[in-house]
């Protein structure tokens, strides 16, 4: 009879060989969006979010002006702060923004890591599905208050989130009464008598193809004008869950998410002016 250990060495070889392809594969998942942000012009920095005994990462882009600009608070997906929630961090700050945006999932991560500690897109999700909504607040007050003290900072804040973010968006709007704007996407809406200690007009952007959040927006629409507050959303026809991602995704196989993102785009710029 043959030696097996060769035969079986070879079987354990084509197995890690495909475990580190799947590795690679989920690592360069979003190098079109680190491609992008490596050609920014913009000032990028990480930073140290230290407040009490917790220390936040947090990824900022300058824009390029001459005058004190007003902070956005960039709330990341259920998908951590990956390449691509920083390539967006880019995206408004284009448009004259300080743009800060924290990793949540700062000191959760293997070894006390971030997002990026973490071995896979499904142990991130589980970590952020899993956060305590006591610390998100704080760390967003944190994070908020740290790049308010820039001195290129004007005073003025928004905040904006997609998808898992967006509902955090939505909900740090009941929390914060110093906002001059939320802005949504894609999010959940939170409960109805929170909504009373919104001060802020909330604005959302939703898919037409996400029935699972965009049907809650009748009754947030409804519960949002009984508090007596503004709620502005918009349904994007045809575009799916995710758009402002998809829709620059050289993936992406659904013309309507590339529409949905252009739309959003021009409507969120527009949105930030006005405040």
């Amino acid at each position: 009879m043959k030696n097996p250990l060769p035969r079986l060495a070879r079987a354990a070889a084509l197995v890690l060989c495909a475990a580190l392809a799947l590795t690679a594969s989920r690592a360069q998942a979003q190098d079109w969006a680190k491609a992008i942000l490596d050609k920014s012009p913009r000032h990028q920095e990480w930073v140290k979010v230290k407040y009490g005994s917790r220390t936040v990462d947090a990824f900022v882009v300058y824009p390029e002006v001459s005058h004190k600009a007003p902070v956005v608070l960039l709330i990341h997906e259920i998908f951590g702060l990956s390449d691509w929630a920083r390539s967006m961090a880019d995206d408004i700050a284009a448009m004259g923004y300080i743009v800060i945006a924290p990793d949540l999932l700062s000191g959760d991560g293997p070894n006390g890591g971030g997002t990026s500690a973490f071995p896979d897109q499904q142990s991130v999700i589980r970590a952020v599905s899993g956060l305590d909504p006591i610390t998100i607040t704080a760390d967003l007050n944190a994070t908020a208050d740290y790049a308010l003290r820039f001195p290129s900072a004007n005073g003025r804040l928004s905040v904006i989130g997609f998808c898992w973010g967006g509902g955090q968006s939505f909900r740090f709007a009941t929390t914060r009464q110093t906002l001059s704007a939320a802005f949504v996407f894609y999010g959940p809406p939170p409960p109805a008598d929170a909504m009373k200690n919104i001060a802020a007009p909330v604005y959302g952007f939703y898919a037409g193809s996400d029935a699972r959040i965009s049907s809650t927006v009748p009754d947030a629409k409804t519960a949002m004008a009984a508090a007596g507050k503004k709620y502005d959303p918009v349904i994007y026809d045809g575009a799916g869950h995710g758009f402002m991602r998809a829709g620059e995704d050289p993936t992406n196989t659904n013309p309507a998410n590339t529409t949905a993102r252009t739309e959003a785009l021009a409507r969120l710029q527009t949105l930030l002016g006005k405040r």
